[in-house]
Parts: C-alpha cells; structure tokens; sequence
C-alpha cells in the first residue's frame, strides 16, 4: 500500500494545492459559520420584537370586531333586563311630582269635577292613595275639594278608621281611638294623629302627593316621613 505524505511547504500553504485542508482549518470554519448563524438569527429577533403595536396588520380590524361583538351581546341583554326593572317599580308611581292618582272604588282615576258632582260640603269619602293606603279626600264647606288627604289606617294598631258623620269624628271600631274631622287625635290609645297627604289636581286628576311639611294640625315634624 503506498504512503501518501505532504511536504512542509504544502502544509504551510494557505491555499493547499493538493485540496486538503488542517483538522484546525475545518473546526474554525465551522465556528465562523456558527457565529454568523447566531448573529443573523439575532438580528431577526430584534426586528420582530422592535415592531409598534399599532404596526400590527389588521389590529384595526380587531378593535371593530370587538366592538361588535360586545354590541351584539350587550343590546339583548339590557333588553332582557328591562321588564325585570320594570317589576320592582312600584305601581302608581307616575302623576305630578311622583304622585299616585287617587282611584275610586272600582279602581277608576278620581276627576275632581265629577267627584264634587256626587260629594257634598263636609263629605269624608275613602280613596286609593299613596302606597295603596286608604286615603279620605276632603270636601270643604265651599265645595271645593281640600289640598290634603287623610289616611285611614289608624296609627294604634293599624285598623281602618270610618268617619262618623254624626259625631263629626273619625271613630275606631277597634279599640275606641278617635280622631278630629281632620284626623288629629283627641282620644287614645292612638298615640299619633292620622298621617296627611297633599291632594293635587293634575289636569283634573286627583293626585296624591307625599306630605313632608310640618303638620299643621300639631305645628310638628310628620311622624310618617
């Protein structure tokens, strides 16, 4: 077998004419095409990650679709909340002011011209007023109707009070309070007088509206309010 051997000038020459290259050579080679490997993969990275965020193609698109969705699901939603809302709104509430329109006994508006048709001077009549209570519309000795309302639950233990037109008195059944012609107490065990409401007019509607003035039948703060 023939031995093949390089002369000291072959092996000293950079361009190595035979074609054959030092173990060293090779291994630097292969280390430069590494570090430019790993540079080129840097630079990359630095570019993608120096990209604004407003650059980002088709973010534009992502806010309106965005928006859409939270329309799309917010409109059903609030319109399935609104009877909901509704429900808990007391009934009666509408009127001037926040009033509650005084009703009849068949449940119908109060109009103060044809209530004054059928009620005389001096008349007590019960009437649906604020919260449902029972109220008393007064009639004045001049046929007008009074700016206050009476409320008949009895401030002793809560029975209805009639008004008794032959003792001029609103009289309890229950346990014997009684009450002036404009529900103030003259007699126990009530230990208040009946709570008042203003009685408005709202195009010739009855309308009760809370009383927070003071009682002028006492000269004190309402106790009801």
């Amino acid at each position: 077998m023939a031995a093949f051997t390089l002369s000291p000038a072959q092996l000293r020459s950079g361009n190595n004419n035979g074609g054959f290259l030092l173990p060293t050579q090779g291994l630097m080679a292969s280390k430069r095409q590494q570090v430019v490997g790993r540079e080129r993969a840097m630079k990359v990275r630095c570019q993608a990650a120096s990209i604004p965020a407003d650059r980002v193609p088709d973010m534009e698109k992502r806010k309106l679709m965005n928006l859409l969705l939270l329309g799309a699901i917010g409109l059903p939603t609030t319109g399935m909340l609104l009877p909901y809302t509704y429900f808990f709104v007391p009934p009666g509430s509408g009127g001037s002011g926040g009033g509650t329109p005084a009703k009849d006994a068949l449940g119908n508006d109060i109009i103060a011209t044809e209530w004054l048709k059928t009620h005389g001077p001096g008349d007590r009549t019960l009437s649906q007023g604020l919260k449902g209570d029972p109220t008393y519309l007064v009639v004045e000795n001049d046929r007008t109707l009074a700016t206050y309302g009476i409320n008949a639950v009895c401030t002793h233990l809560g029975c209805v009070v009639p008004w008794n037109k032959a003792e001029n008195k609103f009289m309890c059944p229950c346990h014997g309070s009684q009450y002036n012609n404009q529900g103030k107490v003259v007699r126990g065990p009530a230990p208040l007088s009946l709570a008042l409401a203003h009685a408005d007019l709202d195009d010739g509607k009855v309308v009760f509206v809370p009383w927070v003035e003071t009682d002028f039948r006492t000269g004190e703060a309402p106790w009801w309010s």
